[in-house]
């Protein structure tokens, strides 16, 4: 018997994790990976029960779980892709894949970081990180002041450093 504080979760799995299966799987092409998208959606609606009776539309409220794990994962596999490709067209170093998976945890890390924070400050941080833009050409490019400008270089230098220490605290 199922726990009763699993039983909306438990209820929406047998109603609807097969229909979910099958849209993920129409979605992403392969039904191992939908299958692990479906458990990682139910996953999350049980971190989110709570919510569960305010919920009148489930197959809605899980669409929306999984599109979301779906973007993450897309990202994800962008930023892998991108990282990758800026390796194979450097020099060829000693790097581990340990090294690799490392260095990869942490640009999704910054990343998601990076997706928290306003749109435009998000591009004025990367503009001026990778790009080495300074603050006026900066400015022009997003249509705002150089006093914008600073004060979303302040606010994403601010989550760099949280960010930083989370991974500190972490080891």
């Amino acid at each position: 018997m199922a726990d009763s504080s699993h039983l909306p979760v438990t209820h929406w799995y047998q109603a609807h994790h097969h229909w979910l299966c099958c849209w993920l799987n129409k979605k992403v092409g392969c039904t191992h990976h939908a299958a692990d998208l479906a458990q990682d959606t139910f996953v999350k609606l049980l971190l989110k029960q709570e919510a569960l009776q305010h919920v009148y539309t489930p197959r809605i409220y899980l669409l929306q779980i999984a599109k979301g794990l779906m973007i993450d994962q897309w990202r994800r596999q962008a930023l892998e892709q991108s990282y990758l490709n800026a390796l194979s067209q450097e020099e060829p170093a000693c790097i581990s894949q340990e090294q690799q998976a490392m260095i990869t945890e942490a640009l999704l890390e910054v990343d998601a970081m990076l997706s928290r924070l306003n749109p435009k400050a998000k591009a004025a941080f990367l503009l001026a990180q990778i790009h080495g833009f300074q603050y006026q050409e900066i400015a022009d490019r997003l249509a705002v002041s150089e006093r914008m400008v600073k004060k979303y270089m302040a606010t994403a230098m601010m989550h760099c450093l949280l960010l930083r220490r989370q991974w500190q605290d972490e080891r």
